[in-house]
């Protein structure tokens, strides 16, 4: 046995895989991914896939780089690996924080690195609660975030997450943290105006610091545009609404950037795009577009001073905390983007494109709705366009589109009856009619199989 099945074989017997049902993949079998160039992956069999979603959110400048393994392989030769713990730091370490903070929001200079996102916002939790009992508040422990929302999936960041199926599984939610309406138009709109409903699901916020008290609430997370749970873009009178609700009740802002931030919106950060002016930024994916584990959380300059000056001994971290091997991994990428404007491309061009490429789908019997910002987009697939009436079932009818495009060459994802697109920033515009080509031919034969009599 070799090559394909032996993967396949060598998997079912010895590996434990993420997110998936595992006894079914056992029957199935894994796909085996073996080489990428560009914005396309192959498996062992030789055939090739266009990856609208970059991997996880996350290959933002392309597969194949060979600059970024060049700079790993140096940094490999010269120190593989030293930590941050004993009053010491590596050169890359110190010029990527430097870079971050260049790029960040003015009020933003100093980062605390992790190794993901999940890793990103469990420090966040701890980083939170800290500052308040620095500031003489301890009361202030909870921490509000959406439903439907994804932090994550160590303990603190899958409770501040807000999807079910995680919470159902190991006891979650942890005390403490406290879940409110997202700002899901299309699904949770009725007859409002996005713009009234924009509002509302703002108001929730502050609905919630009074029901719990304004002396016991530390912080409100979100992501700019919640990723994982649909590509869910608010209305544009959600943020301005947050961000006076949080400013009345002196709450910290925590702005997770972990699929937004690094270009993914036309701009560097998410909170560039709605002018946030967050007291926090979770980041990873896009900072090293994949190549390398690394996160970690941009803090805005008057928190990290209180933390700097008022804790003594910072308490927490990592055995790979601002791993140097990363750390060049992620400047060169940051380089990159820089050097060739890719994040001006996706907001001068790309992004636009991308968005009117999408309305293409929007005429199409299964499509309640399309929605874009940058390179993140997402259709919504219902039985009824006029109601927005979902098809029974809920989730298959996404699963079945999702695996149709497959087999046609393309991978996109499904959450739930929503199409999610995430491509690499590179993406071309030969590739970008690919992308909507091969989802029109899906949808297609979905509706044909959904509709055998028509």
């Amino acid at each position: 046995m070799t090559g394909t099945a032996q993967w396949q074989q060598q998997a079912r017997e010895h590996l434990f895989q993420p997110f998936v049902d595992n006894a079914a993949l056992q029957r199935e079998g894994a796909r085996v991914i073996t080489r990428a160039e560009g914005a396309c992956i192959w498996d062992s069999d030789g055939n090739r896939f266009l990856d609208a979603f970059a991997g996880l959110w996350c290959v933002n400048i392309g597969y194949g780089r060979p600059e970024l393994a060049a700079v790993a392989a140096r940094q490999m030769q010269e120190l593989p690996y030293y930590n941050l713990f004993f009053k010491t730091v590596t050169p890359p370490v110190a010029e990527l924080a430097a870079a971050i903070a260049e790029l960040a929001p003015a009020h933003m200079n100093r980062v605390f690195f992790t190794n993901s996102g999940s890793e990103a916002n469990d420090s966040v939790y701890r980083m939170v609660r800290l500052y308040w009992q620095l500031q003489e508040q301890p009361e202030r422990q909870v921490i509000i975030a959406r439903h439907n929302a994804y932090h994550g999936s160590t303990v603190a960041g899958a409770s501040l997450g807000g999807m079910a199926p995680m919470h159902r599984q190991g006891g979650l939610p942890i005390p403490g943290i406290e879940h409110i309406q997202q700002p899901y138009w299309f699904d949770e709109g009725g007859d409002l105006s996005p713009e009234e409903f924009g509002l509302q699901a703002a108001r929730a916020l502050e609905e919630r610091i009074l029901a719990v008290g304004p002396e016991k609430v530390a912080a409100f997370i979100a992501e700019p545009i919640q990723g994982a749970g649909g590509v869910i873009i608010p209305p544009a009178t959600y943020w301005p609404e947050i961000q006076r609700i949080v400013r009345k009740y002196n709450i910290l802002l925590v702005v997770d950037e972990v699929i937004c931030g690094f270009g993914r919106t036309g701009e560097w950060f998410g909170s560039d795009y709605y002018d946030l002016q967050p007291d926090l930024m979770p980041i990873a994916k896009g900072l090293s577009s994949g190549y390398a584990p690394i996160g970690g959380v941009i803090m805005a300059d008057d928190f990290a001073t209180v933390l700097a000056e008022k804790a003594g001994d910072f308490n927490h971290g990592f055995t790979y905390s601002g791993h140097p091997v990363s750390a060049a991994v992620a400047l060169e990428n940051l380089r990159i983007l820089r050097a060739e404007g890719i994040v001006t491309r996706v907001r001068e061009h790309a992004g636009p494109r991308f968005r009117q490429c999408l309305q293409q789908l929007a005429d199409h019997p299964m499509v309640g709705e399309v929605r874009a910002v940058g390179l993140l987009g997402a259709v919504e697939l219902v039985r009824n366009r006029e109601t927005r009436e979902r098809f029974p079932q809920v989730g298959q009818t996404g699963a079945l589109c999702r695996d149709l495009a497959l087999e046609e060459g393309l991978v996109l994802r499904a959450t739930g009856d929503t199409l999610l697109f995430s491509p690499p920033l590179i993406l071309n515009d030969q590739q970008m009619d690919e992308i909507i080509k091969t989802t029109k031919s899906a949808l297609d034969r979905a509706w044909a199989q959904l509709n055998p009599n028509r």
